[in-house]
């Protein structure tokens, strides 16, 4: 289900497959009756994106209404990609970290964060969360033989019923460092209070040397345009201002470029690969792209 780059790099360009994959119309009957293709969802709408084909018709007529706005989203979601590969690289082949904890997972893709942190160390442990059942059944059917990586059905916002998970506590040790990614997610917890709470109460229960990773979108009339689309289809949105977004990493100690607009970041410098990023994309010099990303270190 997934297509993985070589361990020093690959490619997150759209493919020629990508292509014929998006324009494909899957049969609109899901895999489990629980899963909803009344209502657009946003694991799907992202697959779109990235030229997936785990969509449905109500997924891809929202995705098409954002595209109005921001044409260049599916540049931005390949970006938010490869600052995911690149960030589990760095932390599993510099910073040493073995467990990982990606809350809003999504649909698997290329280079998913297991197979990027096992190709490093096959015992490297992983937990996936995300809240949409079909996230589930393809991730499910995806890890059946990987003992060392797990899928938890969980909200983000609410990270105390979260920690308290014993399928959780069983698969990673909160005695030892944790890298926690919140990759293109909390723009879509709306209340400022929750979403700063939810990321303050998550920190907190991780040890010391812990990472935390997220990107997140900026606000401008685009991302303001493609919120209203989202809240028109059900779904959550709330854009950030830059001040805004840095008050996630309050208390925490910035990483390699800190946090800085996505087009912008590089991977910290690597010993191994030499710095910057391994992941090739293309990124034309007209795109716009309203987002930030960044690392953290939880030092007590």
């Amino acid at each position: 289900m997934s297509q993985s780059a070589a361990r020093k790099g690959g490619s997150l360009e759209p493919t020629a497959g990508d292509a014929a994959r998006a324009a494909e119309q899957p049969g609109e009957r899901p895999p489990s009756p629980e899963i909803d293709i009344s209502k657009p969802h946003i694991a799907r709408i992202y697959d779109y994106y990235l030229g997936g084909r785990h969509n449905y018709t109500v997924d891809r007529q929202t995705a098409e209404q954002v595209l109005q706005v921001i044409p260049d989203a599916p540049i931005g979601a390949r970006l938010n990609r490869r600052f995911l590969i690149e960030t589990v690289r760095w932390l599993a082949q510099e910073a040493g970290i073995r467990q990982f904890l990606d809350i809003g997972s999504g649909l698997p893709t290329q280079q998913n964060v297991h197979e990027v942190a096992q190709a490093i160390d096959p015992n490297a442990k992983v937990v996936y969360v995300d809240i949409d059942p079909l996230v589930r059944v393809h991730a499910e059917a995806l890890l059946a033989d990987n003992p060392n990586t797990i899928f938890l059905t969980g909200d983000l916002r609410e990270p105390e019923e979260l920690l308290g998970r014993l399928e959780l506590r069983d698969h990673l040790d909160f005695t030892k460092p944790i890298a926690m990614l919140l990759v293109a997610v909390l723009h879509f917890i709306e209340d400022d209070q929750q979403a700063y709470g939810t990321v303050k109460t998550l920190c907190d229960a991780l040890p010391s040397g812990s990472y935390l990773a997220i990107s997140h979108a900026l606000k401008d009339e685009s991302t303001d345009q493609a919120s209203a689309v989202y809240q028109r289809g059900g779904l959550s949105g709330r854009p950030r201002t830059e001040e805004e977004i840095r008050r996630f990493f309050d208390g925490l100690t910035p990483v390699g470029c800190g946090l800085v607009h996505i087009s912008e970041w590089t991977a910290p410098d690597s010993s191994l690969d030499g710095g910057g990023n391994v992941v090739s994309l293309h990124i034309p010099k007209t795109a716009k792209l309203p987002g930030m990303c960044g690392i953290a270190r939880i030092d007590r």
